[in-house]
């Protein structure tokens, strides 16, 4: 069992569905970064899913985009990233890190070198959101050797066809897109995502967590009321644009923690 399985098992046992934050990795800069990725569970988040700043990120709207490049002005690369990870490991052995992002960096580092390094620093699982499935030779089948869960996107737009190949080789959870858009675009509604959960859970036994367009403690416990849990990314980036300060950023998050753990 990965730290992903484990958590979701954990969190089954309690009757409590996930909370899971993204923040970018490096934004504002690498120490700050940090401090908040350090403070995440102690705010009440299950998983963190940790950005690898990319030059074009086609799934991201605004907020995510700024942040990506703050971070590549700052210095970041995908070797801080990885540090990151290991330092935050010292600290916390439990907690599941997803590295989410896209394929670019990770070819350029090597596959099987990228595998190697990312386990040896504590990442439990990857959500590449340019690969398909037609493409996991490339790299979810060999993250899956490694020990890594492969994480997938389904969307409002993956039908009854598409489906079978989407799941065919995910592990840890399915991420369940709830708007057909960028990343804060829209604001996700309970009520248009509960039958696609249904419909998702139908053909899965993997948790699903639903993301995009969730901004408030409110909205966190409706959507995770319909699924296995909610995630939060944008409305947290958007605090770190605003140069919040690290403990306003986690007052927020443990907001959001308790309207999802509330459902």
């Amino acid at each position: 069992m990965t730290r992903i399985d484990r958590k979701f098992a954990a969190l089954k046992a309690e009757g409590k569905k996930a909370f899971v934050s993204y923040t970018m990795a490096g934004d504002p800069d690498y120490d700050t970064s940090l401090e908040l990725m350090k403070g995440l569970p102690g705010a009440g988040v299950d998983i963190i899913e940790l950005g690898m700043p990319f030059t074009d990120p086609m799934a991201d709207g605004p907020t995510i985009q700024l942040a990506g490049q703050r971070a590549l002005d700052g210095g970041q690369t995908l070797q801080k990233t990885l540090d990151m990870a290991a330092e935050f490991r010292k600290g916390d052995d439990d907690t599941p890190i997803v590295m989410m992002g896209y394929y670019n960096p990770i070819y350029s580092r090597g596959v099987d070198r990228f595998l190697t390094d990312a386990k040896a620093a504590g990442i439990d699982g990857l959500i590449v959101v340019d690969l398909p499935p037609e493409e996991d030779e490339e790299l979810c089948i060999p993250a899956q050797k490694a020990g890594l869960n492969f994480i997938r996107l389904a969307t409002p737009t993956t039908d009854d066809r598409r489906l079978p190949k989407v799941l065919q080789n995910t592990s840890g959870f399915v991420y369940y897109v709830s708007i057909t858009g960028i990343t804060g675009a829209a604001a996700a509604q309970a009520t248009d995502v509960g039958p696609e959960v249904a419909r998702i859970k139908a053909a899965t036994d993997l948790p699903l967590i639903v993301g995009f367009g969730i901004r408030s403690p409110e909205t966190a416990r409706a959507i995770a009321s319909v699924a296995d849990g909610a995630v939060v990314g944008s409305a947290i980036v958007k605090m770190v644009e605003e140069k919040r300060t690290v403990p306003e950023i986690l007052s927020f998050v443990e907001s959001l923690a308790a309207g999802a753990h509330s459902a």
